[in-house]
């Protein structure tokens, strides 16, 4: 049975969104039209999205547009750091675009946001998710630097299937920078999707080779095809197969795995683990 996408308070929905707006920003909640939106921006918790709206390779699994982005704001740091504390935000997770348009991949950008929310709120738990910025080292150099509390970045499926869902991706490359930020002494963090046409034993395969990159945390929910003219869901999981595929994931070492058909790789703890 599909997972049931949960309602989101109108009122809720208008004023998140106006404070969004106000602010000139951008959720990846809204773009990747997540089922836990009402659940978490009732709870006062969302994922903003910096560096534009749109992205620079349209992964056939993504509801976020594919088309030329806008040239970074340089304002946008210091309005993001100015959200998080006009929000009372306690755990702040911030993801982008891919902008393989800019020679860093938006790195530097990246870095300012990081470091203005530091400086502004010195006490917030900062949970990063980035792209893998084309391979470019230097640019995870970058990021390492500002020491975000949690460094996530997302396998999201098989390495099989990279070819026809993950445009522009390349699964080793993202294994090398789980292990460029877990040996700089950061927590690595990644997520998969079940239900693109992978085995279970190719996710669990997925999820070894992640623990041996050094990740830490990893998550795994049910892909749900954001509209007719992406990626099929090809299959969907029971409750009862994430509790026992996580059981697996933690066998392998991991220190923190979720599993939950709802689940997403930004879910704060308390929302969609059934």
């Amino acid at each position: 049975m599909k997972p049931l996408v949960r309602a989101i308070d109108p009122a809720l929905l208008a004023e998140t969104q106006a404070q969004l707006r106000r602010q000139g920003l951008h959720s990846v909640c809204e773009g990747a039209q997540c089922p836990n939106i009402g659940e978490c921006w009732a709870r006062g918790h969302l994922t903003l999205m910096i560096l534009g709206d749109r992205c620079t390779r349209g992964c056939r699994f993504c509801g976020i547009t594919a088309k030329t982005p806008s040239p970074p704001d340089p304002d946008e740091p210091r309005r993001v750091a100015e959200a998080v504390t006009q929000m009372g935000m306690r755990h702040v997770v911030i993801t982008s675009v891919t902008r393989d348009d800019l020679p860093d991949g938006g790195a530097a950008h990246w870095e300012a946001t990081i470091c203005a929310i530091r400086k502004a709120a010195p006490n917030v738990t900062l949970e990063t998710l980035v792209p893998d910025f084309g391979g470019d080292t230097a640019a995870w150099h970058r990021i390492a630097a500002a020491r975000p509390d949690i460094l996530g970045h997302n396998l999201e499926t098989v390495p099989r299937l990279y070819p026809a869902v993950r445009k522009g991706a390349d699964y080793a490359r993202s294994l090398r920078l789980l292990a460029f930020f877990a040996d700089k002494g950061l927590t690595a963090k990644t997520s998969l999707m079940a239900g693109l046409g992978e085995t279970d034993d190719e996710l669990l395969a997925a999820l070894a080779d992640a623990r041996a990159a050094g990740a830490s945390i990893a998550f795994l929910g049910q892909y749900l095809s954001p509209t007719r003219y992406h990626e099929p869901v090809r299959r969907t999981l029971a409750p009862a197969d994430f509790h026992r595929l996580r059981a697996a994931a933690l066998a392998l070492g991991f220190a923190s795995v979720r599993a939950a058909p709802l689940l997403r790789s930004s879910t704060p703890p308390g929302v969609a683990d059934r």
